[in-house]
């Protein structure tokens, strides 16, 4: 429970008069509102999916409205843990509620009332943003016509459950964690969140990505025989590791995590995901990249098969790519092509 919350939004293009090409953008695990473009003040700030959204691009925002927002519980803006809580005055810290992407979703339908959209014409995203794309079907399945599922699942495997929680027993254990109070303490869980990080960035890529970017390389020519930083692949992953906890909150990466553990659309339906899908309305996009070993093909293929069952219109691609997971964020000629042309045919549905 909550009082109260604020959700942080940003919106790209303009609302038509009949507010029928609202596209509502979903955020994965670190992924904020700022979806697209740059701001005046601080121009090397580009959006996280500034590739894909813009004039002229896959969503075409010539074309269509597009709305990126910071989850609930994030720690850009949005009512989070780091937010005041109005009964103490203090931060909300450990005593911020756990949520699940099915709250997200409520109180992004909230925006869309607020904003006086009753249906979007897309919800989509990657990775938890595509739990949340899958959700907006089964929970609001007359508010959404396209849904955009891409490098997502309809659930975890334990594999991955199993990287989330070695990634937060490092923040728990960290002697600057302080149950999740540590705001109060004037310090924050760096070493924790450091390597949660960095764990987290090794399920990201493929292998054939780290080894066409870093192989072997060493940082000098020999060896130290010590234990700092000889390959490059280690300073990559500590720098990665030191940037993300410089700007990112560890009550709230713990939160985006356990709700990754949480999705499970299924589980109300004796674990049958036909049935989980059985009131989705919408027409679909699922998509799936080669080398994507933590939400690899065959989840995507499992989200296809019940949509098919349930006589739904439904589009897939196994796009072949060498960067792992974090393919979604990459520019790639024919992941674009896809979602260009799936986009297209949602612009002609109201400019026709």
């Amino acid at each position: 429970m909550l009082p109260s919350y604020e959700l942080v939004y940003e919106t790209y293009g303009t609302l038509n008069s009949d507010k029928s090409n609202a596209v509502l953008v979903c955020h994965a695990l670190s992924g904020n509102h700022h979806v697209a473009g740059y701001y005046v003040d601080d121009m090397k700030n580009v959006g996280w999916w500034d590739t894909m959204i813009g004039p002229g691009k896959p969503i075409d925002t010539e074309k269509f409205f597009v709305i990126g927002l910071n989850n609930l519980g994030g720690c850009h803006g949005s009512t989070g843990p780091i937010s005041i809580n109005p009964a103490t005055g203090k931060p909300y810290g450990a005593s911020f509620p756990v949520v699940t992407v099915e709250d997200w979703v409520e109180s992004q339908a909230r925006l869309a009332d607020k904003l006086g959209i009753a249906q979007f014409a897309a919800v989509l995203g990657g990775s938890l943003g595509g739990m949340q794309a899958l959700q907006w079907s089964l929970a609001y399945p007359e508010r959404v016509r396209h849904v955009l599922a891409i490098a997502s699942a309809p659930r975890l495997t334990a594999q991955n459950i199993a990287f989330n929680d070695v990634a937060r027993n490092a923040i728990l254990t960290d002697p600057d964690f302080y149950g999740g109070d540590y705001y109060e303490h004037g310090v924050v869980p760096t070493r924790g969140l450091r390597l949660a990080r960095m764990l987290g960035h090794i399920t990201y890529l493929s292998n054939d990505a780290m080894a066409d970017k870093f192989g072997r390389g060493l940082r000098s020519d020999k060896y130290s025989y010590s234990y700092d930083i000889d390959f490059e692949i280690e300073s990559y992953l500590r720098y990665q590791g030191d940037k993300f906890a410089a700007y990112f909150d560890a009550n709230t990466y713990l939160l985006m995590t356990k709700a990754l553990d949480y999705f499970d659309p299924a589980r109300e339906y004796d674990d049958d995901l036909n049935k989980a899908f059985a009131t989705a309305r919408a027409n679909f996009l699922v998509l799936s990249f080669t080398t994507d070993w933590r939400f690899a093909p065959e989840r995507s293929r499992a989200i296809v098969k019940a949509l098919l069952h349930n006589h739904l219109k439904v589009s897939y691609a196994e796009i072949t790519s060498t960067h792992g997971h974090d393919s979604f964020l990459m520019q790639h000629t024919h992941y674009h092509n896809v979602m260009s042309a799936y986009f297209d045919n949602i612009a002609s549905e109201f400019t026709a």
